[in-house]
């Protein structure tokens, strides 16, 4: 089955032989590219939706892959089970994702690697899990399209990250790279824009904005 590249991507990060959870799985791409992958992985395709599972099952019997890829319907990790070590969430929101693990924490000691790709509020979901249990292993960039997506990988363990790693991502920080640049080119700007339409009278928060200006220009200098 052919996926966009940002699955592709996370898919490809999955480890060997892990059975994976993967929460709001929409339509099952995901699940059915890692099945045919032939890298030993149990995917568990789970989603709150109805509908988006009825498409789910119908993808997973056209490409002939009943009984090898599970179908969960439930909230977030109420689909867990204890032969899960792998989780994988993908275009959610960072705050949902953090709302997610928080109502479920007693699973997370189960847990070896989590891969996220969060559409927003990166550095709270980065933040959040290092402080309960895990590490930031690899970060990727991925451009799809005109987006560019951040993922995730996080392992079981403790390390302790600076503000400006937790900002920019530790791992990217020693990979860097074109899309680093144009990814960060694009929060600056984007920051700069906030600060034309932000009123005066909000002075903390545009004291803010203007100090992550200058962090992102100074790391794009070197």
């Amino acid at each position: 089955m052919k996926i966009n590249h940002r699955l592709k991507v996370l898919g490809d990060l999955v480890p060997d032989n892990s059975t994976c959870l993967d929460i709001g799985c929409d339509h099952a791409f995901l699940d059915i590219y890692l099945e045919q992958s032939n890298r030993g992985i149990k995917a568990i395709a789970s989603d709150i939706k109805e509908g988006p599972l009825e498409q789910a099952k119908q993808n997973i019997r056209r490409e002939k892959l009943e009984g090898k890829i599970e179908v969960r319907l439930g909230n977030g990790l109420d689909t867990y089970t204890k032969d899960i070590n792998t989780i994988i969430i993908s275009g959610m929101g960072g705050r949902n994702i953090i709302g997610i693990f928080k109502n479920n924490m007693k699973y997370l000691k189960n847990i070896e690697t989590i891969i996220l790709s969060p559409n927003n509020y990166q550095i709270d979901v980065k933040k959040f899990l290092c402080k309960n249990g895990f590490y930031i292993d690899d970060e990727e960039f991925v451009k799809d399209k005109k987006f560019i997506y951040q993922i995730i990988i996080f392992k079981k363990g403790k390390k302790s990250y600076t503000k400006r790693q937790y900002f920019f991502g530790p791992i990217f920080l020693i990979k860097k790279g074109e899309l680093f640049k144009e990814y960060y080119e694009r929060e600056c700007k984007t920051r700069e824009i906030m600060l034309e339409f932000l009123p005066k009278r909000f002075y903390l928060r545009r004291k803010k904005i203007q100090k992550e200006i200058t962090e992102i220009k100074n790391e794009l200098k070197d």
